[in-house]
């Protein structure tokens, strides 16, 4: 079993690597929507994924600025649960999601001001 501090550690030097291609990110996304249609029931934490998702596709396209540090801890995040390297296993039914879900909210604790910031943009954009 891994360290969490050096799994997300891995996670976010990693995600540096990401925002840095483009379309790799993009796939990155593509399967983080693929893993979070297997989520059974999925928590609050996890209910403002598809708009850090969407921010993320939109700082890509050139739309929206957002700043390095809160694309790393999303993408991170975002790795963290693609990935198979969890603290928890996967393959264990229900609690196996439990440190993906945590992850996320963790991620989510940190860039929370600026998704609402993005969500008022988009709901001024619609």
């Amino acid at each position: 079993m891994a360290d969490f501090n050096e799994i997300l550690s891995r996670a976010t030097a990693e995600a540096q690597d990401f925002i840095n291609n483009p379309s790799r990110l993009d796939q990155l996304l593509l399967n983080l929507e693929d893993t979070l249609k297997k989520v059974p029931a999925i928590g609050e934490a996890v209910s403002e994924l598809p708009t850090m998702v969407a921010m993320v596709k939109s700082w890509i396209k050139k739309e929206y600025n957002v700043s390095v540090k809160v694309l790393a801890t999303m993408v991170g995040a975002f790795l963290y649960v693609v990935k198979k390297d969890d603290i928890i296993s996967d393959k264990i039914p229900v609690v196996g999601m439990a440190d993906d879900i945590a992850v996320v909210g963790l991620a989510l604790k940190f860039v929370e001001p600026e998704v609402k910031a993005y969500k008022a943009w988009r709901d001024g954009r619609a």
